[in-house]
């Protein structure tokens, strides 16, 4: 192909846009970093729970995940996607005022959503807990950086789109789409909200977001940002133009199926749970087609990556990419599930990924980048050395005490005695954890300590150097008249039409999220109805949403799958039609605590009591926090009426006018239970929040009969 313009256009690349994405990038990492580490240690030193509300592990977790994807590596993709799209398009970005905005924005995002977790306004739902009006601004925001970016693809001065900008573009859209769909709610107060969707129907819908979070957030613009740098850091052009294109259009349709593998024997109809599965053992394919792709990109070039630091990262990055996109379709195997789901090891498995992947990658190019943009040498390559060693040795000691953890965990949760009982209570399984957690924080400061001293090192490197802000560039004006030749790719035709590669990315990952999801919506067989399951009371209601806003959902699990050892610890196994009022689902993900699918009548009121207010005075050992705030505040009875009427809107079938007289059944459920606490010598009145949370444990699992 020639073109036959000549004409030379002068600009200029916006490098300061790309500095404040990666200042944030290097200060959101430490703080979502140092809140890892206190989850962490809070599981092998309770005290460290401070008797706080804001600083419990059931708070502080999610602040931590959602710190790390959509500040630390949400800061890293935005900082490499404007860096690269600037120089891939010839162009500087669109709109200057949009990506302020874009950058203002974001980070107000993120500290409203630090600040409305920690005080306890959450849905529930994991890597999606944030309230309504945050998931409104986000997508707001998500807007404003697709018109940005598609406002310089259209506006480039480079007729063909490199291979960056496609992983970009399916981003922009996928993410939109998971964000919209997942985030249907109905709010009842200004912070508050129910899930549109209940219980099997929620599940999937969070575990296609929450997947494909992974998939479209931690991994595709990643992928983009990879084939960009690592052929800038190796000067070699990338190993192959074709596996690039399969791998691509591979990886974003068959990733979109593979959520439902986080639900393997769960009450999730079997068809979904089948679909989930043999997707994800098809992903190994394009996604070991990526590392292929990157690890051969620097043939030729190994001398140069026992030298520089930054090819160093590169490599462990694409290395950890290979290790969880194969351990991820081995996980998805029900007999390999049957083991790992609920362990530690998948908490192994996900930080291969953070730490390795995201984390390495995120450093190589802060490494790359601030020299260039500041027009100077990196401060200490000596520095950045040890950072690698020390780093990598944080991810070994992190992730294999939680590979032996998960193991051991597996392994005590299903032995039987020879009589035929089970032989380790649930507590004894979280004592043996122990020395492995101590493992696993030992493992995340020396990450932190590495990360510190990178943050050491780019700010020396700043400070000798000076900004260049705007950077002078030029290229061919690009015009239409060019000529195509007959040996030219098939592929160059959609990689010269941005609209019709995200129209065409869009179609790809909207089927498998249609023929997933939409059945268990319309074939009523997929949720059998079970007549004796009834909405919540009043006072059960509160109490749920007391026992989502101080994070349970993060340790304990409502699901007991069908397996002998499960059905023996906990009782009959989960039903479909248990959670058909269930606004979100709460079958958890991780067992730091036992099961509490059948929890209700299991033990009296005053167990339920005490345990919150002093857990190691009911399970010496345990490593739950102390709750000593709910014997303090008062029900909100004023919003009981806007939780019935929003749950009326989502078809729970109160009565005509309850919300009305809710409140009079929720003080007569009230005062019976503290009528039972007075029998065991425990007198409190009958308005405090721990009275709600006993009245929802009460009811846990008892709306089927079980067999003695």
């Amino acid at each position: 192909m020639t073109d036959t313009s000549v004409q030379l256009e002068h600009f200029e690349y916006d490098n300061k846009i790309v500095k404040m994405f990666a200042y944030a990038t290097i200060l959101w990492g430490i703080v979502g970093m140092l809140a890892g580490l206190l989850a962490a240690l809070q599981l092998v030193y309770p005290v460290l729970n401070f008797n706080f509300a804001p600083t419990t592990f059931g708070r502080v977790r999610p602040v931590h995940t959602n710190a790390i994807i959509f500040a630390f590596v949400g800061n890293g993709i935005f900082m490499g996607v404007y860096y690269s799209l600037q120089r891939l398009t010839k162009s500087r970005m669109f709109s200057d005022t949009l990506s302020k905005i874009h950058f203002w924005g974001w980070q107000t995002i993120i500290v409203l959503a630090a600040v409305t977790l920690l005080t306890g306004f959450t849905t529930g739902k994991e890597y999606a807990e944030l309230e309504w009006p945050i998931d409104i601004l986000i997508a707001l925001i998500w807007v404003v950086f697709g018109w940005n970016m598609f406002g310089t693809i259209i506006k480039r001065r480079e007729r063909h789109l490199y291979v960056a900008i496609w992983f970009y573009i399916a981003t922009f859209v996928t993410v939109a789409m998971l964000h919209i769909v997942n985030s249907f709610e109905i709010p009842f107060s200004f912070l508050k909200s129910y899930s549109w969707y209940a219980g099997v129907q929620d599940a999937l819908v969070q575990w296609w977001y929450g997947h494909n979070a992974v998939a479209f957030f931690l991994t595709t613009p990643y992928l983009g940002i990879m084939y960009y740098f690592l052929p800038k850091a190796a000067y070699r052009p990338v190993y192959s133009y074709r596996l690039s294109i399969i791998h691509f259009w591979a990886l974003i349709f068959l990733y979109i199926w593979a959520g439902p593998h986080h639900l393997l024997y769960t009450a999730l109809p079997d068809w979904a749970q089948s679909l989930g599965t043999v997707f994800s053992i098809m992903l190994i394919a394009p996604s070991w087609g990526g590392m292929i792709n990157g690890l051969f990109t620097l043939r030729g070039a190994w001398d140069r990556v026992r030298e520089d630091v930054v090819l160093k990262f590169m490599v462990v990055a694409i290395t950890a990419y290979g290790m969880a996109t194969f351990e991820g379709p081995m996980l998805s195997l029900k007999s390999v599930n049957a083991i790992s789901h609920f362990t530690d090891w998948t908490i192994a498995h996900v930080h291969v990924g953070a730490l390795g992947w995201n984390g390495f990658l995120t450093f190589a190019v802060l490494y790359w980048l601030i020299p260039r943009i500041f027009q100077t040498k990196l401060y200490s390559q000596k520095l950045a050395n040890q950072h690698f060693w020390i780093g990598t040795l944080g991810i070994v000691f992190y992730t294999v005490p939680m590979y032996w953890a998960g193991f051991m965990q597996s392994l005590a949760w299903k032995e039987f005695t020879a009589e035929g009982t089970i032989k380790y209570q649930f507590l004894e399984t979280v004592i043996q954890m122990r020395p492995f957690y101590m493992m696993r924080g030992i493992g995340g400061a020396l990450y932190l300590v590495g990360a510190l001293m990178m943050v050491y090192n780019l700010v020396k490197t700043i400070k000798a150097g000076t900004l260049l802000e705007n950077e002078k560039a030029s290229a061919p004006k690009l015009t239409k008249n060019y000529t195509v030749h007959s040996t030219e790719h098939w592929h160059r035709w959609i990689e010269r039409r941005p609209v019709q590669l995200l129209i065409f990315s869009l179609v790809l990952v909207g089927i498998g999220g249609i023929i997933e999801i939409v059945p268990t919506f319309l074939i009523k067989e997929n949720i059998p109805t079970i007549t004796s399951v009834k909405p919540y009371t009043p006072l059960e209601l509160q109490g749920r949403d007391i026992y989502i806003r101080e994070g349970c959902y993060t340790c304990h699990s409502q699901m007991i799958r069908p397996f002998r050892s499960e059905v023996a610890r906990y009782g009959e196994y989960s039903k479909a039609g248990e959670f058909i009022y269930d606004h979100p689902f709460q079958w958890g993900s991780k067992r730091t605590g036992p099961d509490l699918a059948r929890i209700g009548g299991k033990y009296p009121d005053s167990w339920h009591y005490n345990h919150m207010y002093e857990p190691n005075s009911i399970s010496d050992g345990t490593i739950m926090p102390a709750y000593p705030w709910l014997f303090e505040n008062n029900i909100d009875t004023a919003i009981t009426a806007a939780k019935i009427r929003a749950m009326q809107t989502l078809g729970v079938p109160y009565p005509k006018g309850y919300d009305q007289i809710a409140n009079a059944d929720l003080m007569q459920q009230a005062t019976t239970i503290s009528d039972n606490l007075k029998k065991d010598k425990i007198n409190t009145v009958n308005n405090k929040e721990i009275i709600a949370l006993i009245a929802y444990l009460q009811r846990v699992g008892t709306d089927i009969k079980l067999k003695p």
